[in-house]
């Protein structure tokens, strides 16, 4: 199974974001308590899950730092 593309998490609007990072850290929460309890069958979900995460993340820092760089160059 391939990483997910940073480019499905840019086309996500903000709201759809904010929604995917939620259940993206649900979903790590899910798969460590399935380690600890050794039920998790598949190890590389940890990978896969944590890779995603950080792509949505970084789209939400890009765009918030986009908006604060327009705000200050309007405000000028």
């Amino acid at each position: 199974m391939p990483l997910p593309k940073i480019s499905e998490a840019r086309e996500l609007t903000d709201e759809q974001l904010d929604q995917e990072i939620v259940a993206v850290k649900k979903q790590l929460f899910q798969l460590r308590l399935q380690q600890a309890t050794r039920q998790l069958d598949k190890p590389h979900q940890f990978r896969h899950a944590r890779h995603r995460l950080a792509q949505l993340m970084t789209v939400e820092a890009e765009r918030k730092r986009a908006s604060l760089s327009q705000s200050a160059k309007e405000s000028e």
